[in-house]
This record gives C-alpha cells, structure tokens and sequence, in this order.
C-alpha cells in the first residue's frame, strides 16, 4: 500500500471546525526526527516518545501520517533489549543520535495500536512476526523480573511504573527505577499493579489476535494465558463489595484509593464485561467520584486522596492522556454512546477554554491548568511566559473524539462510519487510493466509496463495513 493518508473534514458548527482545525494545525508542532525517523512526541514541553503515549497516539495520528504513525511503533521494538524490557521512553537528540530510556515503564499503551498498525499498513507479515516477538519477550520479562516476592502478581516498582506522576498513593514510592531488583525503603513499593498484570494481559490478548491472524496453533494457549491473568486480578485486586480495583502494597495490604485505573484495565481488556459494567454504572457515572461537570477525574472526587492541583499531579484533575485511552476502554465493552457523551464534554471544554490544548482540566469548571511548558508550573494569572499548548494526548483525543462521532476510522482492518447528528458536515479519510467520504445534513447521512454511495442511514449511528464496504453491523453512538 501507498503510505498516505488525509483527513478533511467541514461542518457548519462553527466551534467543532476550529477544533478540527486547531488540532490538526497544532500536531504539526509535535513531529518531530529522530535521527532519520520522523516521528510523533508527545508535545507540549514533553519532547520525547512515551511508552504510554505515543504508541497509541502514533496510530491515531495514522490518519493523517502513516510514516510517524508507524515509527512511534518500531523505535520501541527496535530498542528493546535483549532480556525483553521495552523503553519507558526514547529521546532523540539535535546530533541525530537516540536515547532509549529503562528507568520506568512509563505506560503500556502499546499492544492494541501497534496491532492496529498492521491494518493500517496494509498487513505485512514480516511486522508481524516482529510484534508477536517483541510482545511475547517482554511478557516473560515482567513474569521473570516484576513478581519480586513470588505470589502471582505484577509489581510496579516506582511511580514513573504507571505514568502517574506526583499521585499521592504512591507515597514514599521513588520516581524512577532503572534497576531489575526492587527498591528497598519503601513503605508502599513494590506494588501489586493493576496496570502492570494488565500490561502483561494485553501482551497475550494480542498474542492470540496475532496467532489467529497467523493461524500458528498458539491462539488457544495464548487465549489460556491472558485469562489466567484476568482471573488474578479478578481475584486478588478486584473488590466484589466495591466494584472496582485496589493496588496493595509491599506488606499486602489494600490501597485504598478510588483512581481511574480501573478505566486503565478496561483499556487493555483485561476487566471481564461485568466487572467493566459494575465499575462504570457504580463509579464512572457517578457525580460524586468520576461523572464530575467535566469527568474523568483521575481520583474519585470525594476520595481524600484526591487533590485539584493543576500542575502535572495524578491525583486529581482530568487528563488529556486519560479522554485518549477511555475511548478504547469504553469502546471494548459496548458503551459507544458513552464515548460520544464524554467526546462532546471535552471539545466544549477545549473549546470554552479558548482551544487551548493542555495536559489538565479542572473537573469542576471544565477550564484548562495553564501551566510552564518547562517547569510545569502553574502560572498566575499575569504571568507573560508562554503556557502548555499542544499536548498531544488532549490534540489527539480531540481529533479521535470527532473521527468517532462524525468520521470515519479503522479498527482491525474494519471500516467504521461514525454517523454523528448536528450540523451538516462532510468527513473524508483518504487511505491509499481508496477513499470513504461521510456526507451528512446533521439528519441522515451518506457514506460513500470512491464517490459511490453505498449507505444512508439516520444519523446516530455506526455503520461497520469490511474495506470494500460490505455491511457488517450496526450501533448506536447517541
């Protein structure tokens, strides 16, 4: 396939095409070479490419920059070490050299978009069977290195484990831990993870999605696998009474903090379906934790481990980075009427905020933390130093947001047309040589191939075809 993608996209909501466009102008801001690598920072002061971002924010780039898109995939297989361990994060530098970073695991995001990029790129093998490798080493790392005391649970070692910078349930946790041995002094570390068993379930989910594509004969056992994951974490992190998950720390004992990291699981799958509905009827939706007037606060409001701070904190105000990954995470367990529900409170608040892309938003006014782009410092109100813009995390989850609700995307080699009401608009996605195009007067809408029609449909919902526009299914998305 011819590596090139566009993306357009015209309305008549005078507010929805400024956040297009703004988006669309401001991540051009954030590609960047390393070495002779173009690829996609994560933007806003952070010059780098984060394991828990960019890999996933690569591919949802791929819309509009196959090339970035895919080697915000490959730097960090091509960097993983030989005992398995992945980058935390990779720097590239003026002199043309590049740095991979081991301190932290800094994330997951990784799996589900790489496998994503396979699609994209028109299914080539040889990636593949370089993905299958690379997920299958660094599962056996974390199950030869990260369950320190033996008892069958991922730990995280250091608070840059999780990305969860400053969070206070971390406590006396170091930031950063380049070594294979625990840290020791520690009241809270090693931490039996949700996020790090999660990180080794997706590793094997998507093993088995490889071995079926392949038809190796390793899906069963890969299948096996990943489950016996989600039955620990079902069974040793997961609380039935409260209906949501709790780390535990270095003694076993429970971390009783409400956080969104259940979210985080059902990001990477790793939530049964009941448990993923418990924990968004229970919490999600709840104005009181998670369902604030803007929501997804990283803490349950009402948890006294919750704090409003508006630099960079995970303890508190709704992050860009969370809005990206809960799109997924929602999207898995059926809730896509959930998704265009948060879509649309982000892009008003990006847009109330005067479009300005930053890392936080205050989940009780909605209004974005301006903050140092080199500190990450909030700034007073007469402050002249330029404030965080362009961060990728909230650009991207912008333009995600409106692919998902009024656009067109490709999940797993399926074309999805998202029929979203309102204004007219038209929203075209050129892949290669073949184009869909979605025209719609905010009633009914029409989606073409190639500029033939195929479908008309009430807007409303999501028409999933095959990619030469044979109908699959149907949802509701409003």
């Amino acid at each position: 396939m011819n590596p090139v993608t566009r993306v357009s996209f015209h309305t008549e909501d005078a507010v929805l095409q400024k956040l297009f466009d703004t988006a669309c102008h401001k991540c051009l801001n954030n590609l960047a070479f390393f070495g002779s690598d173009q690829v996609l920072v994560e933007g806003g002061g952070y010059e780098k490419i984060w394991l828990e971002t960019q890999p996933m924010g690569g591919e949802m780039y791929a819309k509009h920059n196959l090339i970035a898109a895919m080697n915000n995939q490959l730097l960090f297989m091509r960097h993983q070490r030989a005992d398995g361990r992945l980058p935390g994060s990779i720097q590239g530098f003026p002199d043309g050299t590049v740095e991979a970073q081991f301190n932290k695991f800094q994330g997951f995001c990784f799996p589900w978009p790489a496998l994503n990029m396979y699609y994209w790129m028109g299914e080539d093998r040889s990636y593949l069977d370089a993905l299958a490798d690379c997920l299958e080493r660094f599962d056996d790392y974390l199950w030869r290195v990260r369950d320190s005391d033996g008892d069958g649970l991922l730990e995280s070692w250091c608070v840059y484990d999780t990305g969860e910078d400053h969070a206070v349930r971390y406590g006396d946790a170091p930031v950063y831990c380049a070594e294979d041995t625990p840290p020791e002094g520690s009241t809270v570390v090693p931490m039996a993870s949700m996020d790090v068993m999660s990180f080794s379930y997706a590793c094997r989910d998507t093993l088995g999605d490889i071995s079926r594509i392949r038809r190796d004969g390793r899906e069963t056992q890969w299948r096996q696998a990943s489950e016996e994951v989600a039955s620990a974490i079902r069974e040793r992190l997961w609380d039935d009474r409260r209906g949501a998950c709790f780390d535990r720390d270095r003694h076993g004992g429970v971390i009783d903090v409400l956080c969104h990291n259940s979210l985080r699981c059902m990001y990477w799958g790793s939530f049964s379906q009941s448990m993923a509905d418990r924990f968004v009827r229970e919490h999600l939706l709840n104005p009181d934790e998670f369902w604030t007037p803007l929501p997804l606060p990283s803490v349950a409001a009402n948890d006294p481990a919750f704090r409003n701070a508006v630099e960079n904190n995970w303890s508190g105000q709704c992050e860009g980075l969370t809005y990206q990954r809960a799109i997924l995470a929602l999207e898995r367990y059926g809730y896509e009427k959930l998704v265009t529900a948060l879509g649309k409170k982000l892009l008003r608040a990006v847009a109330d905020g005067g479009y300005v892309f930053t890392q936080q938003f205050d989940p009780f006014t909605g209004a974005p933390s301006c903050v140092s782009p080199v500190t990450k410092e909030p700034l007073p109100p007469t402050s002249d130093e330029p404030f965080q813009d362009s961060y990728g995390p909230t650009l991207l989850a912008v333009l995600e947001y409106i692919a998902h609700i009024w656009g067109v995307t490709m999940v797993r080699g399926q074309m999805w047309f998202s029929l979203g009401g309102g204004a007219p608009y038209v929203y075209e996605q050129q892949w290669g040589i073949t184009n869909y195009r979605i025209e719609s007067d905010g009633k009914t809408a029409r989606i073409l191939i190639d500029g033939q029609e195929r479908f008309r449909r009430p807007c409303g919902v999501r028409m999933i075809t095959n990619r030469q526009g044979n109908l699959l299914s149907v949802r509701e998305i409003e």
